[in-house]
């Protein structure tokens, strides 16, 4: 009788240590591992074996900004577990990484200011939850690193990076926040613009690359926010010239205002690596595409079609050129509309989660995933 009072408050029960086949990942892949149950001191159903995607997002609401953590991805891999006292188990699992899941490393390094990690979940009736946290690397799909190497060879340099909640107008998303990568513009480019921000928003078929500069004012100029738009396959990505287009536009920023066509010439078919980026303090290099799988683009749909995504956008032309001056400042920025923040739920995407003991793995990787909100 004790020993089921001590297990009823989480005292002697299973444990749980999830372990990955690979910490590293690229949106539109499988993540693989097992979760390793040991049993506590009497034996144990377990409702459910939960795993979920979690990052931490900023949240502008009304005067005041927060960051919580965001649960962007929730799937039960096994129900109703029997554990025997005192024995181990283990359970296989794969999970999808959705195509918009943050980007967390570039060249194999993690990148400051993003983190995305599976949390574990063991649901016993009557007892608390016992869980765990693994931090995992999401590596830029070839289309992506071939934008953010043509950031290395115009001259940019990384800034910050962070995840906002809401929604860019114009884009489809299917995740309720979006990553924004903040760079210093290239030198000749010093002195009338401040920074450009470089979003992207994927799915099986399409990459959608979104930028923001902040333009400086003058005597006999008014400043404000440019706005970039750019809708492309991921294979006609991986042969634009990024660097020329991406030049073309900030040059019409700063000439004209930004209006004009975004352009992008055929060129560059190679496939850079996903290391040693100019842009990021690093030197040009080349490697293997997504982890050995060709393409880097996963298995789409997972069994679920349109789950991470809906091919074609309803129509949008293949090259798209959106830009326009933000006259408010800033909400999340890059003109993103934040809807449902209201009791914590953006968009599908769960905020204000507990994680309690498994915050301590990604305060190792130098991100404070202690759960909750911080107002800052």
């Amino acid at each position: 009788m004790f020993k089921r009072m001590l297990s009823a408050f989480g005292v002697g029960g299973p444990s749980v240590d999830t372990v990955l086949d690979s910490p590293h990942a690229a949106p539109g892949q499988l993540i693989s591992g097992q979760v390793r149950i040991q049993g506590g001191s009497s034996e144990a159903v377990i409702d459910q074996v939960v795993l979920s995607l979690v990052t931490r997002v900023e949240v502008e609401r009304h005067d005041d900004e927060y960051s919580g953590v965001a649960e962007f991805l929730r799937v039960a891999v096994a129900h109703n577990v029997r554990v025997a006292a005192n024995q181990p188990l283990s359970v296989p699992f794969q999970i999808p990484v959705p195509w918009e899941t943050p980007i967390t490393a570039v060249g194999g390094a993690p990148l400051p200011g993003v983190s995305v990690g599976v949390r574990t979940e063991l649901v016993i009736a009557g007892a608390p939850d016992k869980g765990d946290l693994d931090p995992v690397l999401i590596s830029p799909l070839p289309s992506q690193d071939r934008v953010l190497q043509a950031f290395g060879q115009l001259g940019f340099q990384f800034r910050k990076a962070d995840v906002e909640a809401g929604r860019i107008h114009g884009v489809n998303q299917e995740l309720g926040f979006y990553q924004e990568l903040e760079f210093f513009p290239p030198q000749q480019f010093a002195g009338r613009v401040n920074e450009v921000e470089l979003t992207f928003v994927a799915n099986p078929h399409e990459l959608v690359v979104v930028l923001e500069a902040d333009k400086r004012g003058g005597v006999f100029s008014s400043g404000g926010d440019a706005f970039g738009r750019f809708h492309v396959s991921h294979n006609d990505a991986m042969h634009t010239d990024w660097a020329s287009a991406i030049g073309q536009w900030l040059t019409q920023v700063v000439e004209r205002g930004g209006h004009g066509a975004f352009g992008g010439q055929p060129g560059y078919g190679a496939n850079p690596a996903f290391g040693g980026n100019p842009a990021f303090g690093g030197q040009p290099g080349y490697g293997q595409p997504a982890y050995g799988q060709p393409g880097g683009y996963g298995q789409p749909g997972y069994g679920q079609p349109g789950a991470y995504g809906q091919p074609g956008y309803g129509g949008q032309p293949a090259y798209g050129y959106d830009q326009h001056h933000h006259q408010e400042r800033r909400g999340p920025g890059m003109g993103a509309v934040v809807g449902g923040v209201a009791a914590g739920v953006v968009g599908g995407m769960i905020l204000n989660e507990v994680i309690d003991e498994v915050g301590d793995s990604f305060e190792d990787e130098g991100e404070d995933f202690a759960g909750g909100f911080d107002e800052e």
